[in-house]
């Protein structure tokens, strides 16, 4: 049984407490987190200790961390662990400045420990199969990708002024499932992009509307379409295109029940948010890290594809800036 310190317990820590304790490899061992009510109402359901951060570190029966807190403090806290020779699972991004990331796993490596960057899009089961399709060879050679995503609901104003921006809050999953799906690395990518949704986002001097195009050494593209609106659930979808057919992944909608008759026909709507449709997801990465900690495996999602994801960012934002495409 390994021993788990949960190092923030707001909304997407809760998730991860959930997974931990289902999980009959793992315990939730410790909570950390500034606000007390929420540290309070995991340890009271989880039975699990209220601990510091230093406390964590120094403490012997921690096997691992898993890092939900803010993300300006995952670097931190990475090299923290790393330094006590913790096992980590981090969620992405490893932080917003990439010469912080590169510095903060220059650590991780220094100290040999493991790193597990959680891109939870890697493990839901539809794209993970299209992903299992495409190495089999069932559509010969990968041409094109195409990857659909849109929130229900723009974030809050406040919320784009801390995140990076679209680019490196909310594409940065999907430049993470381009290189994935793709199994290769982007050398170009062209971006632009449009403040249409809420004017409170363009006065943050962030959009909310963007296509992105990837171009891989073979040849092959992939298109990313982002939107901050849907006005009918959690749209997320990929096509992959090959020399001999397509794959395609489809919505998850809230049930698959279709009314058909005389008048027309109705189909539920997608699920209505990421913690509905990557449920599954959530649960399979912990699966894997636990692997990782057992030995079993090693981690599948590194601090590399972090750096990845986040320079692919940071290269977006300089395309959509000048207008043209720009050389990684």
């Amino acid at each position: 049984m390994f021993n788990i310190a949960l190092l923030g317990a707001g909304r997407i820590g809760q998730v991860h407490a959930v997974n931990i304790a289902a999980h009959k490899e793992t315990a939730l061992y410790a909570v950390v987190d500034p606000n007390p009510l929420n540290a309070q109402a995991l340890s009271d359901k989880y039975r699990a200790r209220i601990q510091t951060v230093e406390e964590v570190m120094n403490d012997p029966d921690v096997h691992a961390v898993l890092i939900a807190s803010a993300t300006d403090t995952h670097a931190d806290l990475i090299e923290l662990a790393a330094k006590s020779g913790k096992a980590i699972f981090c969620e992405k991004p490893v932080h917003l400045d990439i010469a912080r990331v590169r510095d903060c796993l220059t650590v991780v490596e220094q100290q040999q420990v493991p790193l597990f960057v959680g891109f939870n899009r890697r493990y839901d089961p539809q794209f993970r199969r299209v992903k299992t399709l495409a190495e089999e060879g069932r559509i010969g050679k990968a041409e094109s990708l195409l990857i659909i995503s849109r929130d229900p609901l723009p974030p809050p104003a406040e919320y784009v002024r801390v995140s990076g921006g679209m680019f490196r809050d909310m594409t940065i999953h999907d430049f993470d499932m381009a290189c994935f799906i793709m199994g290769e690395k982007p050398v170009s990518v062209f971006a632009q992009g449009s403040n249409l949704v809420d004017p409170a986002i363009g006065k943050e001097g962030d959009i909310d509307t963007a296509f992105v195009v990837l171009k891989f050494a073979s040849g092959a593209m992939a298109t990313i379409v982002n939107s901050r609106r849907s006005g009918y659930g959690y749209d997320q979808r990929l096509e992959l295109h090959g020399a001999k057919g397509v794959l395609s992944a489809g919505n998850i909608r809230e049930n698959m029940v279709e009314q058909w008759t005389d008048e027309g026909c109705l189909a539920a709507k997608p699920e209505h948010f990421f913690l509905q449709r990557y449920r599954d997801a959530y649960a399979a990465e912990w699966c894997h890290f636990v692997d990782v900690l057992n030995g079993r495996t090693q981690p599948e999602c590194t601090g590399t594809d972090g750096e990845r994801a986040l320079y692919l960012a940071d290269k977006a934002l300089e395309s959509l800036a000048q207008g043209k495409e720009i050389t990684l």
